[in-house]
């Protein structure tokens, strides 16, 4: 049987407290779109498409202009055959579904939305580029992080292993860090770190464990991954190489064993991905894409599903937006 929808949408801005920097360069506000889906007996389903162009999904002017030509009345055939050039719009109206059929067990209040950390997982905080981590990670374990990923070639390679040397002796003990280069070392960089870490990690005084190196090298750059991953102890996790679900079935085809770094968000279908997971048992950390509770929640309804490790999860990010409370609810009012 299919179902009919009353479909309605509306793009959002959001301004980071502090510039988001990486390899790709700075990023100062996060845009999406917020969808709605009414069926015919009034249950409300809440979507979010959350693009990021740069990483792999469709642009937000594409998701845009697809929610645009969609007529007011929608149904599940039309959501389902999204083409898979708009994985963040598949992400989107198929997680707007799930919640207005009821399947996550979430009413249709907005307030469902604003709900507190799960106490199922354990969060990873992503901490600033450059020398701001040596004191943002303190307020961060304060509010009980144990987990920390720190973004490395954003500056010159001397500097940032002068700076880990630093922080790795200032973390305490119990500490996990990881490192998330999005793709921005040569492969001689990347044989560089790879050995620092695996010499941190054969040093019993070393207080901290550090989890592995995510996504070293560039995306073209597969080959050199999997051989580097058979290479040192210490672990490398894809994710700009794994960014849709087109892409993790062709990294997994291709031999990869190693760890898969998730992003709901964008990866495309979450059906589709749930038979993927099932299937190969990945190894997988799911992460966050700066989206809004909205995403989020249905994120972490995948991750609570589908997470295989006990891995952190990289939804840590909370202390780069104001809090969204009233913001999200003044956009919903206005739907």
């Amino acid at each position: 049987m299919t179902n009919d929808y009353r479909f309605e949408f509306r793009s959002y801005q959001r301004r980071f407290l502090r510039s988001l920097t990486t390899n790709h360069g700075k990023w100062d506000i996060r845009e999406g779109i917020i969808l709605r889906l009414t069926d015919e007996s009034g249950k409300v389903g809440w979507g979010e498409i959350a693009p990021i162009s740069w990483f792999g999904s469709e642009t937000l002017e594409q998701a845009l202009d697809f929610c645009r030509q969609l007529p007011r009345e929608i149904t599940d055939e039309i959501i389902f055959s999204i083409p898979d050039e708009l994985p963040a719009c598949q992400f989107g109206f198929e997680s707007a579904c799930e919640m207005g059929s009821g399947e996550w067990g979430v009413g249709s209040g907005g307030d469902n939305f604003i709900t507190p950390k799960s106490s199922l997982f354990l969060y990873s905080a992503l901490l600033p580029a450059g020398e701001a981590a040596l004191n943002q990670w303190k307020t961060l374990w304060q509010q009980g992080y144990r987990t920390f990923k720190w973004k490395i070639g954003v500056n010159a390679i001397a500097d940032e292993l002068e700076i880990f040397e630093l922080l790795i002796h200032t973390l305490p003990a119990s500490t996990k860090l990881r490192l998330d280069a999005n793709g921005g070392l040569s492969y001689e960089e990347a044989n560089l770190w790879l050995r620092t870490c695996d010499n941190l990690k054969a040093n019993p005084e070393l207080p901290l464990e550090i989890e592995f190196i995510e996504q070293p090298l560039p995306v073209e750059k597969f080959q050199q991954m999997l051989e580097l991953s058979t290479s040192y102890e210490t672990a490398i996790a894809l994710d700009e190489s794994v960014a849709t679900l087109r892409q993790l079935a062709d990294c997994h085809q291709q031999g990869w064993q190693g760890i898969f770094v998730i992003k709901p968000g964008i990866v495309g279908s979450p059906s589709r991905l749930r038979k993927f997971c099932h299937q190969y048992q990945i190894d997988a950390v799911f992460s966050s894409v700066f989206e809004t509770a909205i995403a989020r929640l249905a994120a972490l309804q995948l991750a609570a599903e589908l997470s295989q490790n006990n891995r952190a999860i990289g939804f840590g990010i909370d202390h780069f937006f104001e809090q969204e409370d009233t913001w999200l609810q003044t956009l919903w009012n206005d739907l």
